[in-house]
């Protein structure tokens, strides 16, 4: 079964044509590749050698910003080879890793933002107690339970999918994501009822969580001073259009690939390009921008990387 798996190749519908923009394509993906690994490296760099920062709003920022990264690590390497190839193939086991990984890491960020949301509930709610509540102990439980629950739950729609029989070897997509269930020829009980398990446990609880929380800390913010109500709005205001982010191209991705083949071609690349784009470079501007601890630090940094680079060059 194993050998099976592993030699049965399915074609990538991405609608990326072998023509002589290919080069050109394959260098602005590639551009866009490295602009996402600089961005996010850097302000995960910037708080990991920052003791100031080691607290767990900005821990669990940097573990947020390391999602993106692997998340395109899964992704673009394949996608870069595929402007290259005269066919854009990938074998069944690694279109299931790809799928694994990115619903596995996407489904992470619910988790953290629902970890970011309830340190933002102690910090301004309840700030006498934050020290005991959000000690180490319980930044390490958090981020073990954002990893740990999306891997297990997309890792059982996985191996469900390993077994299933294929009838179709055409995937309509740059990438592996939920449309491999059109290459099964029956989706098993197991898939259609973990997928509704999924559904709820990894997005709609954590995003009613979320919700919950900040509404109780805007209530309370509004019955409070200026000051809280403008370090509520300053730390706050980032998390939630990362979260409207994430929703929106979580919907989007749940929706397209359901949606038929009479669907332009081109609109559909864009939009999936949208998934793996988008949102990769979206986080690294909204906190290195909107945060200002980690504003504060990347100015430094930016700044003192120019003065080696002045003294190396002798500006």
């Amino acid at each position: 079964m194993d050998e099976e798996l592993n030699t049965t190749y399915v074609t990538l519908d991405g609608y990326i044509e072998v023509n002589k923009y290919r080069y050109v394509y394959f260098c602005i993906i590639f551009t866009l590749y490295i602009i996402i690994i600089c961005s996010n490296s850097t302000i995960v760099y910037v708080i990991w050698i920052h003791k100031n920062l080691h607290e767990p709003m900005y821990i669990f920022i940097a573990a947020l910003l390391l999602n993106c990264l692997l998340c395109s690590t899964t992704i673009y390497p394949k996608l870069l080879i595929d402007f290259l190839s005269e066919k854009q193939v990938i074998t069944y086991s690694a279109c299931l890793f790809q799928f694994f990984m990115f619903y596995t890491l996407g489904s992470s960020e619910f988790f953290l933002l629902a970890a970011m949301a309830y340190d933002r509930y102690v910090a301004i709610c309840k700030p006498l107690e934050y020290p005991t509540i959000m000690n180490k102990t319980t930044v390490s439980i958090f981020l073990v339970v954002s990893w740990l629950i999306p891997a297990f739950h997309i890792a059982v729609q996985a191996i469900g999918s390993a077994e299933a029989t294929l009838c179709n070897f055409n995937l309509k997509g740059i990438f592996c994501n939920n449309a491999v269930y059109t290459l099964q020829c029956v989706r098993s009980r197991l898939i259609i009822v973990f997928g509704v398990v999924a559904l709820i446990d990894l997005i709609i609880l954590p995003l009613l969580f979320i919700v919950f929380t900040y509404t109780n800390i805007f209530i309370i913010s509004y019955q409070s001073c200026k000051e809280i109500r403008k370090k509520a709005a300053e730390t706050c205001l980032p998390h939630l259009l990362v979260l409207i982010s994430i929703s929106c191209l979580s919907i989007y991705d749940v929706s397209i690939a359901r949606v038929e083949s009479d669907f332009p071609k081109i609109a559909r690349f864009l939009m999936t390009l949208q998934i793996v784009l988008y949102h990769p470079l979206f986080n690294p501007f909204i906190y290195g921008l909107k945060m200002k601890e980690i504003s504060k630090q990347l100015k430094r940094f930016f700044c003192h990387a120019r003065i080696i680079t002045c003294i190396n060059y002798e500006c």
